[in-house]
């Protein structure tokens, strides 16, 4: 089960909506869709949980990019919405890294003859790891730092860690409000 809400800043405080994520194709369009909660360019944090499984938060600052944290990778690359905040820069990757060439390789030993046992399995085990994501959290810890939540309370946060962001950013009973 996911839910996810954005909590915009105002100068009377935090405004929470649901939001439906079923459009969001890329953290663009998610950053767009944040920019259009936000009244006069103010801080927006999208909040993302998979029930039991990881959360994520996108802060949003007026135009600049988008700021992120997640707390458990290879949890939200088995999710949908975790994919749309799994950007290859987050997890230091090049844009298109996405494993070996498959053209460049010798898969069949006829270009320069049988490879030996060893260079085949280190070709094949090339080829299959372009697709690992670290266990655990990964991109900006600091990204709530400022608002109350240290880099050390965010990674050590589990179970209700959105109820437990939003009573720092004194916004429960807003966020409750969508849930």
């Amino acid at each position: 089960m996911y839910f996810a809400a954005l909590l915009a800043r105002t100068e009377d405080g935090w405004e929470a909506s649901d939001t439906e994520l079923d459009d969001v194709e890329t953290l663009s369009d998610l950053a767009d869709l944040a920019r259009e909660a936000a009244p006069d360019e103010d801080t927006v944090l999208v909040l993302i949980e998979q029930e039991d499984g990881w959360f994520g938060v996108v802060r949003v600052d007026g135009e600049e990019d988008p700021r992120i944290y997640v707390s458990d990778a290879a949890a939200a690359a088995r999710s949908s919405y975790g994919e749309i905040l799994l950007t290859d820069e987050l997890l230091g990757r090049q844009p298109g890294d996405d494993g070996a060439d498959l053209d460049a390789l010798d898969l069949d030993g006829t270009e320069d003859g049988e490879p030996d046992d060893d260079s085949a399995d280190e070709a094949a085990s090339d080829a299959g790891s372009g697709e690992s994501v670290p266990h655990g959290p990964v991109g900006d810890a600091r990204v709530l730092d400022d608002l109350g939540v240290s880099e050390k309370e965010l990674r050590s946060l589990s179970g209700d860690a959105l109820g437990e962001i939003a009573e720092v950013l004194g916004a429960s009973e807003v966020l409750e409000t969508v849930r």
